[in-house]
């Protein structure tokens, strides 16, 4: 029989000693002695050998003596000076809570490309050498500092759609988007979110979201509640007031969505109408993550309802929608791998969906036009401060009435 885990560890701290003082060729015979009788590796008996013993510091807890090892400080590598000083932290944490908490490889290239709007704004207060710092800070930089104030920021809310089964056999089916059509502006996805807090009982306010397949681009109209006609409004405001084409309305099976007067409506005005597969949500994924990632992001759980809260939330998505299609970067999935039972992805770099409209060869030289005279009207950190005055009316509204989810109700 070996050595029992007790009889290893005594028989390493006599060896300790003598391997400390011991010559090459000493420790050599000495490690060759130590693994036959321990049993060990010979990696692990150089590793344990090496070892500085631990000291204990003994204290008295409710009169009985403990052993209390020290805890291990990291090890420093880091040499010269530091290159972000406390003000340029100070600065990029009002950029980041200025912007609605984003992450580092969204908030790098904003303030990269947005820089010259952001520095002038004066609640800042930002110089041009915190500036250029600001320009230069990696995403990995930008999560580490402000690793600590993102704690405890996130909340879930509930899925409600209700499938309807007629019409079902006549809307087709759609899975996936071809390599062409992913890369043609047109194709849209749209579903509801729904403002319900924690009781479904009684109405409360939606919101439509749609968003296009090909660069992101993300439209946001609040409703009274889902019944078709509000829905019918709001698909037909995004119809006629969007600048890209729209070639496609692509839902989920909600019967908001699969009744006669849209089908007629999508028919009437030549656009396909296709559904997702029930209980697939990734058949509808692009929307999917713009309801997690801006509705609930900036408007968040509350229950919302009657006409003022419906002119509230009119008011975040009247600045907020051309903040995101103008000026904040997104990424795009561009290659997804599977090695046994890791899978690898490869996003494209971060930018905003006009930039990929404008970049794209599929996009008609009269959109890229009327783009390039939309952006100019804009300011992208007024349009942010707009978006936070509009929050914070709509939170107050809340607190009023008493109907904030806190935490502890998570």
């Amino acid at each position: 029989m070996g050595l029992n885990m007790q009889e290893r560890k005594a028989v390493t701290r006599e060896y300790i000693t003598r391997y400390e003082k011991a010559t090459k060729k000493e420790k050599k015979a000495i490690l060759d002695e130590y693994t036959m009788l321990t049993g060990y590796h010979r990696k692990s008996a150089v590793r344990l050998l090496n070892a500085k013993p631990v000291k204990q510091v003994m204290v008295y807890i409710d009169g009985k003596p403990v052993k209390i090892k020290p805890e291990k400080k990291r090890p420093s590598n880091r040499k010269g000076k530091r290159i972000y000083s406390d003000e340029v932290i100070a600065a990029l944490r009002l950029v980041w809570m200025f912007f609605w908490y984003k992450c580092g490889k969204i908030l790098a290239p904003l303030m990269r490309q947005q820089m010259a709007f952001i520095a002038r704004w004066p609640a800042f207060a930002i110089t041009e050498e915190i500036a250029e710092k600001l320009k230069k800070i990696s995403p990995a930089s930008i999560d580490r500092y402000l690793k600590k104030d993102k704690a405890d920021m996130k909340l879930k809310g509930k899925s409600l759609t209700k499938p309807m089964k007629s019409l079902k056999s006549r809307i087709p089916i759609r899975t996936f988007y071809s390599s062409e059509e992913r890369k043609t502006p047109g194709y849209w996805q749209i579903d509801t979110v729904h403002h319900c807090g924690q009781a479904t009982c009684g109405e409360y306010l939606h919101t439509l979201t749609a968003t296009d397949v090909a660069s992101g681009w993300i439209e946001l109209r609040p409703m009274q509640n889902n019944a078709q006609k509000w829905t019918f409004e709001a698909l037909s405001d995004i119809y006629a007031s969007t600048v890209l084409p729209i070639l496609e309305f692509h839902p989920d099976n909600g019967s908001e969505f699969i009744n006669n007067y849209t089908e007629t409506w999508c028919k009437n005005n030549r656009i396909a109408f296709t559904r997702s597969r029930s209980n697939k949500k990734n058949d509808n994924c692009f929307v999917e993550q713009k309801n997690g990632a801006v509705v609930r992001e900036y408007v968040g759980y509350d229950r919302l309802e009657g006409t003022e809260e419906q002119t509230l939330l009119a008011a975040i998505y009247k600045p907020l929608v051309p903040l995101l299609n103008f000026f904040m970067p997104t990424q795009k999935l561009k290659s997804k791998t599977r090695i046994g039972s890791k899978e690898i992805k490869v996003y494209d770099e971060p930018i905003s969906p006009f930039q990929r409209l404008m970049d794209s060869s599929q996009t008609p030289e009269k959109i890229k036009v009327l783009l390039l005279e939309k952006i100019a009207l804009y300011n992208p950190v007024e349009l942010q401060h707009n978006v936070n005055k509009a929050i914070l009316r709509l939170r107050r509204r809340l607190a009023q009435s008493n109907r904030i989810i806190t935490k502890e109700e998570k």
